[in-house]
């Protein structure tokens, strides 16, 4: 199934790295985070993004354009470099659609411009691209198909505690505790949607307020809750902790070898 990944945001929080490069341009490791979105996606079976651009999609465009997958794996050169000869697993072979979104627009703007490229789909999926799992997608995707509704987002614990505290009108604080992420549930960003979603819409609007606001009236929109790991890339710090990790080779949204292979088949 296509997969909508949103990558035109001007990632303001992050601005060391996103006045130079958008956001999903991002290097983790040796390779931008949208790429280690699209590895996950790929690991499942599925090949078929359509990207949403918007601010520096150039810089997108051009990755693509440019794209050696010698680049990012093993390999044996000779002939002077114009033989290359590829070692371990093969690349996967993505179908990318590059669809210029424009730089102002919200999440659901971005998905309504390209509604066209997913309108023939059974179920597509959709994602923010700064964010990485090891939720198991076949079983996500499992769950909602046998609910019926026409969305599903994936609710994850925040990944920070905060210190919350009580305040009177006045100032005076009753209480400062830490928060308890055990009550907590928030949006991490990893969508299911059946192509009725756009009957939910209106242009303009933001995915997650109005559109999904009218789902939940009709009962149409279910959460995937996953307390495994999830991480998004909001801030610096956010970046360091992914890029320490695949420095270290702890990179949990990568599946288990065997796991892979199936989806190879």
């Amino acid at each position: 199934m296509k997969v909508v990944l949103f990558c035109g945001g001007l990632g303001t929080r992050i601005r060391e790295y996103s006045e130079s490069i958008p956001k999903p341009m991002i290097p983790i490791g040796h390779q931008p985070i949208l790429w280690h979105v699209m590895q996950y996606y790929s690991q499942y079976g599925h090949r078929d993004f359509v990207l949403c651009m918007g601010y520096k999609a150039n810089i997108i465009k051009d990755f693509f354009l440019g794209y050696r997958p010698q680049a990012f794996a093993d390999c044996v050169v000779s002939n002077y470099g114009s033989k290359v000869e590829l070692l371990g697993e093969p690349q996967e072979d993505w179908r990318v659609t590059l669809i210029d979104t424009g730089i102002w627009r919200n999440i659901g703007e971005r998905l309504w411009a390209v509604r066209d490229h997913v309108r023939g789909e059974r179920i597509f999926l959709a994602n923010y691209s700064d964010g990485l799992t090891d939720v198991n997608l076949d079983d996500m995707v499992e769950r909602f198909e046998r609910s019926g509704k026409l969305a599903c987002f994936l609710a994850i614990r925040p990944p920070l505690t905060y210190h919350l505290a009580d305040i009177d009108r006045d100032g005076r604080v009753r209480e400062f505790r830490t928060s308890d992420r055990s009550e907590i549930w928030i949006n991490g960003g990893y969508f299911i949607m059946r192509p009725a979603i756009f009957d939910y819409m209106n242009e303009g609007e933001e995915l997650v307020v109005e559109p999904f606001q009218r789902l939940i009236e009709a009962d149409q929109l279910m959460a995937y809750k996953h307390e495994g790991f999830w991480r998004s890339m909001d801030t610096l710090r956010d970046r360091q902790v992914l890029e320490d990790m695949v420095e270290h080779g702890q990179m949990p949204w990568r599946l288990a070898d065997g796991v892979a292979m199936k989806h190879r088949a």
